[in-house]
Protein backbone atom coordinates (compact mmCIF):
# COMPACT_ATOMS: atom_id res chain seq x y z
CA UNK A 1 0.00 0.00 0.00
CA UNK A 2 1.13 3.52 -1.00
CA UNK A 3 -1.44 6.20 -0.44
CA UNK A 4 -3.94 6.19 2.32
CA UNK A 5 -6.56 8.49 1.59
CA UNK A 6 -9.16 9.83 4.18
CA UNK A 7 -13.04 10.56 3.09
CA UNK A 8 -14.56 12.36 6.13
CA UNK A 9 -18.58 11.99 6.24
CA UNK A 10 -19.54 15.08 4.87
CA UNK A 11 -17.11 14.19 1.58
CA UNK A 12 -19.12 11.45 -0.31
CA UNK A 13 -18.66 13.12 -3.49
CA UNK A 14 -19.08 10.39 -6.12
CA UNK A 15 -17.70 12.53 -8.76
CA UNK A 16 -14.70 13.21 -7.76
CA UNK A 17 -12.12 12.92 -9.70
CA UNK A 18 -10.21 10.63 -7.31
CA UNK A 19 -12.66 7.74 -8.22
CA UNK A 20 -11.97 8.50 -12.20
CA UNK A 21 -9.16 6.06 -12.04
CA UNK A 22 -8.34 2.93 -9.99
CA UNK A 23 -4.89 2.89 -8.22
CA UNK A 24 -4.12 -0.78 -5.91
CA UNK A 25 -1.45 0.94 -4.11
CA UNK A 26 -4.20 3.36 -3.15
CA UNK A 27 -6.67 2.52 -0.12
CA UNK A 28 -9.54 5.23 0.89
CA UNK A 29 -10.48 5.10 4.71
CA UNK A 30 -13.82 6.01 6.15
CA UNK A 31 -14.01 6.21 9.82
CA UNK A 32 -17.05 6.33 12.26
CA UNK A 33 -15.37 8.11 15.78
CA UNK A 34 -16.39 9.12 18.81
CA UNK A 35 -14.67 12.21 18.48
CA UNK A 36 -17.70 13.36 15.67
CA UNK A 37 -20.35 11.54 18.13
CA UNK A 38 -19.31 13.10 21.04
CA UNK A 39 -17.90 17.17 20.65
CA UNK A 40 -21.73 18.30 20.75
CA UNK A 41 -24.86 16.52 21.19
CA UNK A 42 -26.32 15.71 18.21
CA UNK A 43 -29.84 14.28 17.00
CA UNK A 44 -30.56 10.62 16.64
CA UNK A 45 -31.34 11.23 13.24
CA UNK A 46 -27.89 13.20 12.47
CA UNK A 47 -25.73 10.44 13.62
CA UNK A 48 -27.83 7.75 11.41
CA UNK A 49 -28.01 9.79 8.75
CA UNK A 50 -24.10 10.70 8.22
CA UNK A 51 -23.00 6.89 9.25
CA UNK A 52 -25.79 5.44 6.61
CA UNK A 53 -24.34 7.55 3.96
CA UNK A 54 -20.98 6.90 4.47
CA UNK A 55 -21.58 2.87 4.92
CA UNK A 56 -23.19 3.18 1.18
CA UNK A 57 -20.68 5.03 0.05
CA UNK A 58 -17.79 2.62 1.16
CA UNK A 59 -20.04 0.24 -0.28
CA UNK A 60 -20.29 1.97 -3.76
CA UNK A 61 -16.39 2.62 -3.81
CA UNK A 62 -15.94 -1.30 -3.27
CA UNK A 63 -18.27 -1.65 -6.21
CA UNK A 64 -16.12 0.37 -8.18
CA UNK A 65 -13.22 -1.81 -7.58
CA UNK A 66 -11.56 0.69 -4.95
CA UNK A 67 -10.22 -0.23 -2.14
CA UNK A 68 -11.63 0.51 0.82
CA UNK A 69 -11.22 0.47 5.07
CA UNK A 70 -13.94 1.16 6.70
CA UNK A 71 -13.95 1.70 10.84
CA UNK A 72 -17.37 1.09 12.33
CA UNK A 73 -17.76 3.04 15.30
CA UNK A 74 -17.95 -0.93 17.21
CA UNK A 75 -15.06 -1.74 15.60
CA UNK A 76 -12.40 -3.28 18.58
CA UNK A 77 -9.13 -2.12 16.78
CA UNK A 78 -11.13 1.73 16.14
CA UNK A 79 -9.27 4.22 18.46
CA UNK A 80 -11.86 6.87 18.02
CA UNK A 81 -9.96 9.51 16.64
CA UNK A 82 -8.83 10.42 13.27
CA UNK A 83 -5.45 10.53 14.10
CA UNK A 84 -5.09 7.42 16.54
CA UNK A 85 -6.06 5.09 13.57
CA UNK A 86 -4.60 6.81 10.71
CA UNK A 87 -1.31 5.86 12.77
CA UNK A 88 -2.43 2.05 13.21
CA UNK A 89 -3.52 1.88 9.52
CA UNK A 90 -0.13 3.54 8.29
CA UNK A 91 1.98 0.73 10.62
CA UNK A 92 -1.01 -2.00 9.28
CA UNK A 93 -0.39 -1.39 5.51
CA UNK A 94 2.70 -0.07 5.14
CA UNK A 95 1.82 2.95 3.58
CA UNK A 96 4.07 5.93 3.35
CA UNK A 97 1.53 8.86 2.39
CA UNK A 98 -2.01 10.13 3.19
CA UNK A 99 -3.91 12.44 1.13
CA UNK A 100 -7.10 14.22 2.10
CA UNK A 101 -9.58 16.02 1.14
CA UNK A 102 -10.04 19.76 2.60
CA UNK A 103 -12.28 19.67 5.35
CA UNK A 104 -15.02 22.16 5.15
CA UNK A 105 -15.24 22.94 9.52
CA UNK A 106 -12.11 24.85 9.92
CA UNK A 107 -11.26 22.50 14.00
CA UNK A 108 -11.14 19.58 11.02
CA UNK A 109 -9.01 21.78 8.85
CA UNK A 110 -6.60 22.33 11.74
CA UNK A 111 -6.63 18.98 13.39
CA UNK A 112 -5.61 17.50 9.86
CA UNK A 113 -3.11 20.05 8.78
CA UNK A 114 -1.07 18.80 11.75
CA UNK A 115 -1.28 15.30 10.71
CA UNK A 116 2.09 15.37 8.96
CA UNK A 117 4.15 16.39 11.81
CA UNK A 118 2.40 13.96 14.35
CA UNK A 119 2.34 10.76 12.12
CA UNK A 120 5.88 11.57 10.43
CA UNK A 121 4.82 10.86 7.00
CA UNK A 122 3.49 12.93 3.46
CA UNK A 123 0.50 14.61 3.63
CA UNK A 124 -1.43 15.84 0.73
CA UNK A 125 -4.74 17.98 0.88
CA UNK A 126 -7.04 18.07 -2.27
CA UNK A 127 -9.84 20.41 -3.09
CA UNK A 128 -13.32 18.44 -2.16
CA UNK A 129 -14.60 19.33 -5.96
CA UNK A 130 -18.10 20.62 -4.47
CA UNK A 131 -18.54 24.05 -4.35
CA UNK A 132 -19.15 26.92 -6.70
CA UNK A 133 -16.53 28.96 -4.85
CA UNK A 134 -13.34 28.56 -3.27
CA UNK A 135 -12.80 29.09 1.01
CA UNK A 136 -11.24 32.64 -0.37
CA UNK A 137 -13.20 34.01 -3.28
CA UNK A 138 -15.30 35.72 -0.78
CA UNK A 139 -12.89 37.35 1.71
CA UNK A 140 -11.24 38.81 -1.64
CA UNK A 141 -14.44 39.58 -3.35
CA UNK A 142 -15.67 42.23 -0.20
CA UNK A 143 -11.94 42.95 0.41
CA UNK A 144 -11.85 46.20 2.75
CA UNK A 145 -15.63 46.05 3.12
CA UNK A 146 -17.30 45.90 6.84
CA UNK A 147 -20.15 44.16 5.74
CA UNK A 148 -20.48 41.75 3.37
CA UNK A 149 -23.85 41.94 1.33
CA UNK A 150 -25.18 38.51 -0.11
CA UNK A 151 -26.64 40.26 -2.91
CA UNK A 152 -23.47 41.31 -4.17
CA UNK A 153 -22.41 37.55 -3.89
CA UNK A 154 -25.31 36.10 -5.34
CA UNK A 155 -24.99 38.50 -8.45
CA UNK A 156 -21.27 37.58 -9.14
CA UNK A 157 -22.29 34.05 -8.87
CA UNK A 158 -25.04 34.36 -11.37
CA UNK A 159 -22.64 35.70 -13.89
CA UNK A 160 -19.58 33.60 -13.12
CA UNK A 161 -21.38 30.30 -13.79
CA UNK A 162 -24.23 31.62 -16.33
CA UNK A 163 -26.95 31.08 -14.70
CA UNK A 164 -30.34 32.89 -15.50
CA UNK A 165 -28.26 35.15 -17.22
CA UNK A 166 -28.88 37.62 -20.81
CA UNK A 167 -25.53 38.01 -21.75
CA UNK A 168 -24.08 40.50 -18.49
CA UNK A 169 -27.19 40.71 -17.08
CA UNK A 170 -30.40 38.85 -15.89
CA UNK A 171 -32.42 37.14 -17.82
CA UNK A 172 -35.65 38.78 -16.75
CA UNK A 173 -34.29 42.12 -16.33
CA UNK A 174 -34.70 41.50 -12.49
CA UNK A 175 -31.98 40.55 -10.18
CA UNK A 176 -34.15 39.06 -7.12
CA UNK A 177 -37.78 38.05 -6.97
CA UNK A 178 -37.82 37.67 -2.93
CA UNK A 179 -40.38 40.73 -2.33
CA UNK A 180 -42.64 38.34 -4.36
CA UNK A 181 -42.03 35.58 -2.48
CA UNK A 182 -43.40 35.88 1.09
CA UNK A 183 -46.94 34.79 1.10
CA UNK A 184 -49.03 33.14 3.81
CA UNK A 185 -49.89 29.65 3.80
CA UNK A 186 -53.65 29.30 4.31
CA UNK A 187 -54.30 25.42 2.71
CA UNK A 188 -55.20 26.68 -0.94
CA UNK A 189 -52.74 24.48 -2.33
CA UNK A 190 -52.04 20.60 -1.69
CA UNK A 191 -48.50 20.25 0.07
CA UNK A 192 -47.46 17.21 -1.98
CA UNK A 193 -46.54 14.18 -0.08
CA UNK A 194 -43.24 12.92 -1.60
CA UNK A 195 -43.41 8.74 -2.27
CA UNK A 196 -40.20 8.27 -2.11
CA UNK A 197 -38.23 5.13 -0.69
CA UNK A 198 -37.10 5.17 3.25
CA UNK A 199 -34.78 2.56 4.90
CA UNK A 200 -34.48 0.48 8.09
CA UNK A 201 -32.04 1.56 9.63
CA UNK A 202 -32.89 -0.42 13.22
CA UNK A 203 -29.39 -2.01 13.03
CA UNK A 204 -27.42 0.88 12.77
CA UNK A 205 -29.65 2.17 15.79
CA UNK A 206 -29.16 -1.04 17.71
CA UNK A 207 -25.44 -0.26 17.26
CA UNK A 208 -25.59 3.33 18.60
CA UNK A 209 -27.40 2.44 21.61
CA UNK A 210 -24.93 0.03 22.57
CA UNK A 211 -21.94 1.90 22.46
CA UNK A 212 -23.71 4.47 24.45
CA UNK A 213 -23.74 7.69 22.28
CA UNK A 214 -25.92 10.12 23.97
CA UNK A 215 -28.19 11.86 21.31
CA UNK A 216 -31.36 14.29 21.35
CA UNK A 217 -34.48 13.96 19.27
CA UNK A 218 -36.51 10.84 18.19
CA UNK A 219 -36.16 8.38 14.99
CA UNK A 220 -38.60 5.65 13.42
CA UNK A 221 -35.41 3.73 12.50
CA UNK A 222 -37.51 1.00 10.36
CA UNK A 223 -38.59 4.22 7.88
CA UNK A 224 -35.95 6.69 8.04
CA UNK A 225 -36.83 9.59 5.74
CA UNK A 226 -33.54 10.93 4.78
CA UNK A 227 -31.67 10.55 1.66
CA UNK A 228 -28.41 8.26 2.18
CA UNK A 229 -27.46 7.19 -1.09
CA UNK A 230 -26.73 9.61 -4.32
CA UNK A 231 -29.35 8.02 -6.46
CA UNK A 232 -32.55 8.55 -3.29
CA UNK A 233 -30.97 12.12 -3.47
CA UNK A 234 -31.31 12.35 -7.04
CA UNK A 235 -34.68 10.55 -6.46
CA UNK A 236 -35.89 13.56 -3.82
CA UNK A 237 -34.54 16.20 -6.12
CA UNK A 238 -37.08 15.16 -8.92
CA UNK A 239 -39.91 14.73 -6.55
CA UNK A 240 -39.23 18.60 -6.05
CA UNK A 241 -39.15 20.14 -9.15
CA UNK A 242 -41.60 18.25 -9.96
CA UNK A 243 -43.74 18.63 -7.60
CA UNK A 244 -42.64 21.43 -4.68
CA UNK A 245 -40.35 24.24 -6.92
CA UNK A 246 -43.71 25.07 -8.67
CA UNK A 247 -45.25 27.05 -4.98
CA UNK A 248 -42.14 27.13 -3.07
CA UNK A 249 -40.90 30.55 -3.87
CA UNK A 250 -44.52 32.02 -2.99
CA UNK A 251 -44.62 29.60 0.07
CA UNK A 252 -40.89 29.66 1.15
CA UNK A 253 -41.68 32.24 4.47
CA UNK A 254 -45.14 30.44 5.42
CA UNK A 255 -45.20 28.00 8.22
CA UNK A 256 -48.45 26.07 8.74
CA UNK A 257 -49.36 23.59 11.69
CA UNK A 258 -48.85 20.19 11.13
CA UNK A 259 -46.43 20.80 7.89
CA UNK A 260 -42.80 20.67 9.28
CA UNK A 261 -41.96 20.29 5.32
CA UNK A 262 -44.06 22.67 3.66
CA UNK A 263 -42.90 23.27 -0.45
CA UNK A 264 -39.33 22.93 0.66
CA UNK A 265 -36.61 20.50 -1.39
CA UNK A 266 -35.36 18.72 1.66
CA UNK A 267 -32.46 18.56 -0.19
CA UNK A 268 -30.09 20.32 2.17
CA UNK A 269 -28.67 16.66 4.07
CA UNK A 270 -27.70 15.63 0.50
CA UNK A 271 -26.22 18.33 -0.40
CA UNK A 272 -24.18 19.34 2.71
CA UNK A 273 -22.38 15.53 2.53
CA UNK A 274 -22.28 16.46 -0.89
CA UNK A 275 -24.09 13.09 -2.56
CA UNK A 276 -25.48 15.91 -4.86
CA UNK A 277 -23.36 18.93 -6.42
CA UNK A 278 -25.11 22.41 -6.18
CA UNK A 279 -24.61 23.09 -10.07
CA UNK A 280 -26.38 19.71 -10.55
CA UNK A 281 -29.39 20.53 -8.59
CA UNK A 282 -29.54 24.13 -9.71
CA UNK A 283 -29.41 23.13 -13.81
CA UNK A 284 -32.20 20.27 -12.95
CA UNK A 285 -34.01 23.37 -11.36
CA UNK A 286 -33.44 25.26 -14.42
CA UNK A 287 -34.42 22.62 -16.46
CA UNK A 288 -38.01 21.99 -14.91
CA UNK A 289 -38.66 25.51 -15.43
CA UNK A 290 -37.76 25.63 -19.12
CA UNK A 291 -39.68 22.66 -19.59
CA UNK A 292 -42.82 23.86 -18.18
CA UNK A 293 -42.36 27.87 -17.95
CA UNK A 294 -46.66 28.24 -17.75
CA UNK A 295 -46.65 25.65 -14.29
CA UNK A 296 -43.29 27.27 -12.59
CA UNK A 297 -42.95 30.94 -12.36
CA UNK A 298 -39.69 32.65 -12.60
CA UNK A 299 -40.02 34.12 -9.23
CA UNK A 300 -40.43 30.25 -7.71
CA UNK A 301 -36.81 29.52 -9.55
CA UNK A 302 -35.01 32.19 -8.75
CA UNK A 303 -36.15 31.88 -4.98
CA UNK A 304 -34.53 28.38 -5.17
CA UNK A 305 -31.08 29.50 -7.40
CA UNK A 306 -30.93 32.28 -4.92
CA UNK A 307 -30.83 29.64 -1.66
CA UNK A 308 -28.19 27.26 -3.49
CA UNK A 309 -25.79 29.46 -5.52
CA UNK A 310 -26.43 32.57 -3.03
CA UNK A 311 -26.98 31.88 0.63
CA UNK A 312 -25.20 28.98 0.63
CA UNK A 313 -21.71 29.78 -0.74
CA UNK A 314 -21.95 33.16 0.78
CA UNK A 315 -22.18 31.69 4.16
CA UNK A 316 -19.21 29.13 3.80
CA UNK A 317 -17.39 32.16 2.26
CA UNK A 318 -18.15 34.24 5.78
CA UNK A 319 -17.35 31.17 7.97
CA UNK A 320 -13.81 31.12 6.01
CA UNK A 321 -12.90 34.54 6.09
CA UNK A 322 -13.81 35.26 9.61
CA UNK A 323 -13.27 31.81 11.71
CA UNK A 324 -12.05 31.24 14.29
CA UNK A 325 -12.43 34.65 15.14
CA UNK A 326 -15.98 34.16 14.46
CA UNK A 327 -16.83 31.61 17.05
CA UNK A 328 -16.26 33.91 19.84
CA UNK A 329 -18.18 36.88 18.58
CA UNK A 330 -21.12 37.70 20.93
CA UNK A 331 -21.80 41.74 20.04
CA UNK A 332 -24.59 41.80 22.68
CA UNK A 333 -22.98 40.37 25.68
CA UNK A 334 -25.54 37.77 25.85
CA UNK A 335 -25.48 35.57 28.81
CA UNK A 336 -28.47 33.34 29.68
CA UNK A 337 -29.01 29.44 29.22
CA UNK A 338 -31.35 27.95 26.91
CA UNK A 339 -34.37 27.22 27.89
CA UNK A 340 -35.10 23.71 28.75
CA UNK A 341 -38.30 23.78 26.59
CA UNK A 342 -35.75 23.87 23.23
CA UNK A 343 -34.95 19.95 24.29
CA UNK A 344 -38.37 19.07 24.86
CA UNK A 345 -40.90 21.64 22.79
CA UNK A 346 -43.33 21.86 25.80
CA UNK A 347 -43.84 25.38 25.79
CA UNK A 348 -47.34 27.39 25.61
CA UNK A 349 -45.68 29.26 22.80
CA UNK A 350 -48.09 27.82 20.04
CA UNK A 351 -45.26 28.99 17.70
CA UNK A 352 -41.89 27.31 19.83
CA UNK A 353 -43.60 24.18 20.19
CA UNK A 354 -44.20 23.78 16.65
CA UNK A 355 -40.41 24.50 15.55
CA UNK A 356 -39.12 22.54 18.26
CA UNK A 357 -41.53 19.72 18.45
CA UNK A 358 -41.01 19.24 14.25
CA UNK A 359 -36.72 19.64 15.06
CA UNK A 360 -36.97 16.91 17.25
CA UNK A 361 -39.26 14.54 15.68
CA UNK A 362 -37.39 15.20 11.83
CA UNK A 363 -34.06 17.24 12.93
CA UNK A 364 -35.53 19.66 10.46
CA UNK A 365 -37.06 22.88 10.71
CA UNK A 366 -37.17 25.60 7.30
CA UNK A 367 -35.68 28.94 7.22
CA UNK A 368 -38.39 30.82 8.71
CA UNK A 369 -38.69 28.41 11.05
CA UNK A 370 -35.35 28.81 12.68
CA UNK A 371 -34.55 32.65 12.21
CA UNK A 372 -38.20 34.13 13.06
CA UNK A 373 -39.39 31.41 15.26
CA UNK A 374 -36.67 29.48 17.80
CA UNK A 375 -33.37 32.22 16.77
CA UNK A 376 -35.74 35.39 17.01
CA UNK A 377 -36.62 34.26 20.90
CA UNK A 378 -33.11 33.37 21.69
CA UNK A 379 -32.32 36.91 20.42
CA UNK A 380 -35.11 38.66 22.19
CA UNK A 381 -34.34 36.28 25.70
CA UNK A 382 -30.97 37.17 25.45
CA UNK A 383 -29.59 33.48 25.47
CA UNK A 384 -25.81 33.00 25.04
CA UNK A 385 -24.44 32.49 21.24
CA UNK A 386 -22.52 29.41 22.40
CA UNK A 387 -25.52 27.44 23.67
CA UNK A 388 -27.53 28.47 20.82
CA UNK A 389 -24.85 27.48 18.47
CA UNK A 390 -24.34 24.12 20.27
CA UNK A 391 -28.55 23.58 19.87
CA UNK A 392 -28.47 24.06 16.36
CA UNK A 393 -25.30 22.60 15.32
CA UNK A 394 -27.00 19.25 17.27
CA UNK A 395 -30.40 19.25 16.35
CA UNK A 396 -30.68 19.67 12.71
CA UNK A 397 -29.67 16.91 10.47
CA UNK A 398 -27.95 19.54 7.63
CA UNK A 399 -25.69 21.03 10.34
CA UNK A 400 -22.44 21.91 9.82
CA UNK A 401 -20.44 24.22 11.37
CA UNK A 402 -19.48 26.15 7.89
CA UNK A 403 -23.17 26.74 7.46
CA UNK A 404 -24.67 26.58 11.33
CA UNK A 405 -21.99 28.55 12.85
CA UNK A 406 -23.02 31.82 10.23
CA UNK A 407 -26.47 31.74 10.28
CA UNK A 408 -27.22 31.39 13.46
CA UNK A 409 -24.37 33.64 15.22
CA UNK A 410 -24.92 35.90 12.10
CA UNK A 411 -28.29 36.09 10.74
CA UNK A 412 -30.17 34.83 13.34
CA UNK A 413 -28.39 36.36 16.44
CA UNK A 414 -27.09 39.45 15.14
CA UNK A 415 -23.34 38.12 17.37
CA UNK A 416 -20.98 39.44 14.43
CA UNK A 417 -22.21 43.08 14.89
CA UNK A 418 -23.55 42.82 11.21
CA UNK A 419 -21.12 41.05 9.27
CA UNK A 420 -24.14 39.22 8.15
CA UNK A 421 -26.77 40.72 8.67
CA UNK A 422 -27.53 44.37 8.24
CA UNK A 423 -29.80 44.72 11.13
CA UNK A 424 -31.23 41.91 13.98
CA UNK A 425 -33.81 40.13 12.71
CA UNK A 426 -36.70 39.86 15.36
CA UNK A 427 -40.36 40.37 15.25
CA UNK A 428 -43.07 40.82 17.80
CA UNK A 429 -46.13 38.50 17.19
CA UNK A 430 -47.61 40.36 14.27
CA UNK A 431 -44.39 38.76 11.53
CA UNK A 432 -45.20 34.87 13.07
CA UNK A 433 -48.54 35.40 12.57
CA UNK A 434 -48.78 37.05 9.39
CA UNK A 435 -46.76 34.06 8.07
CA UNK A 436 -48.44 30.97 10.08
CA UNK A 437 -51.39 29.87 11.37
CA UNK A 438 -49.62 29.29 14.97
CA UNK A 439 -50.93 32.37 16.89
CA UNK A 440 -54.55 31.34 16.45
CA UNK A 441 -54.57 28.24 18.75
CA UNK A 442 -52.15 30.01 20.95
CA UNK A 443 -52.49 29.89 25.31
CA UNK A 444 -51.06 33.52 24.50
CA UNK A 445 -52.98 36.20 22.87
CA UNK A 446 -51.23 37.83 20.14
CA UNK A 447 -52.34 41.40 20.42
CA UNK A 448 -51.66 41.77 23.74
CA UNK A 449 -48.01 43.23 24.90
CA UNK A 450 -48.42 43.03 28.66
CA UNK A 451 -51.00 41.70 30.95
CA UNK A 452 -52.69 38.08 31.65
CA UNK A 453 -51.35 35.78 29.07
CA UNK A 454 -49.63 38.49 26.79
CA UNK A 455 -47.79 36.83 23.97
CA UNK A 456 -44.10 36.84 25.26
CA UNK A 457 -42.56 37.75 21.44
CA UNK A 458 -44.72 41.58 22.37
CA UNK A 459 -42.67 42.49 24.94
CA UNK A 460 -39.51 40.90 24.56
CA UNK A 461 -39.61 42.88 21.32
CA UNK A 462 -39.05 46.09 22.94
CA UNK A 463 -37.23 44.97 25.61
CA UNK A 464 -34.27 44.34 23.23
CA UNK A 465 -34.53 47.61 21.75
CA UNK A 466 -34.71 49.24 24.91
CA UNK A 467 -31.95 47.45 26.35
CA UNK A 468 -29.22 47.67 23.40
CA UNK A 469 -30.95 50.92 22.14
CA UNK A 470 -26.58 52.25 22.83
CA UNK A 471 -25.61 49.88 20.14
CA UNK A 472 -28.58 49.80 17.46
CA UNK A 473 -30.20 53.25 17.95
CA UNK A 474 -27.86 54.34 14.75
CA UNK A 475 -28.98 51.40 12.46
CA UNK A 476 -30.27 53.21 9.84
CA UNK A 477 -32.62 49.86 9.02
CA UNK A 478 -34.64 49.62 12.47
CA UNK A 479 -34.94 53.74 12.92
CA UNK A 480 -38.69 53.12 12.45
CA UNK A 481 -38.60 50.59 15.61
CA UNK A 482 -37.10 53.57 17.87
CA UNK A 483 -39.29 56.03 16.21
CA UNK A 484 -42.38 54.07 17.90
CA UNK A 485 -40.80 53.49 21.37
CA UNK A 486 -40.26 56.76 21.49
CA UNK A 487 -43.55 57.98 21.15
CA UNK A 488 -45.00 55.72 23.84
CA UNK A 489 -45.89 57.51 26.99
CA UNK A 490 -43.97 56.62 29.79
CA UNK A 491 -46.45 54.15 31.55
CA UNK A 492 -46.70 52.24 28.50
CA UNK A 493 -43.14 51.86 28.08
CA UNK A 494 -42.70 50.72 31.82
CA UNK A 495 -45.37 48.04 31.34
CA UNK A 496 -43.98 46.62 28.44
CA UNK A 497 -40.51 46.49 30.39
CA UNK A 498 -41.65 45.26 33.10
CA UNK A 499 -43.90 42.24 31.53
CA UNK A 500 -40.75 41.45 29.82
CA UNK A 501 -38.37 41.18 32.93
CA UNK A 502 -41.25 38.70 34.59
CA UNK A 503 -41.11 36.10 31.68
CA UNK A 504 -36.76 36.55 31.51
CA UNK A 505 -36.81 35.95 34.71
CA UNK A 506 -39.19 32.65 34.29
CA UNK A 507 -37.61 31.67 31.23
CA UNK A 508 -38.70 27.71 31.74
CA UNK A 509 -42.04 28.70 32.45
CA UNK A 510 -43.41 30.48 29.37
Amino acid sequence: MRELRLILGDQLNHQHSWFATHDHEVCYVLMEVRSETDYVRHHIQKVLGFFAAMRHFAEWLRQGGHQVIYLSLDDPHNEQSFEANLRHLLAQTGAQAIAYQLPDEYRLSLALSQLSEKLGVSIQAVDTEHFLSSREDLGLFFKGKKTFLMESFYRHMRKRYNILMDGKEPLTGQWNYDADNRKKYKGEQPIPLPDLPTEDLSPLLSMLERCGIQTIGSVQATQFIWPTRRETALACLRFFVSECLPYFGTYQDAMYRGEPFMFHSRLSFALNVKLLNPLEVVEVAVMAWEAAPERISFAQLEGFVRQIIGWREYMRGVYWAKMPDYAQLNYFDHQRPLPAFFWTGQTHMRCMAEAVGQSLRYAYAHHIQRLMVTGNFALLAGIAPDAVDEWYLGIYIDAIEWVEITNTRGMSQFADGGIVGTKPYVSSANYIDKMSNYCGSCFYDKKKRYGERACPFNSLYWHFYHRHEGLLARNPRIGMAYNTWKKMDTEEQQKLLQQAEKYLQNLDEL
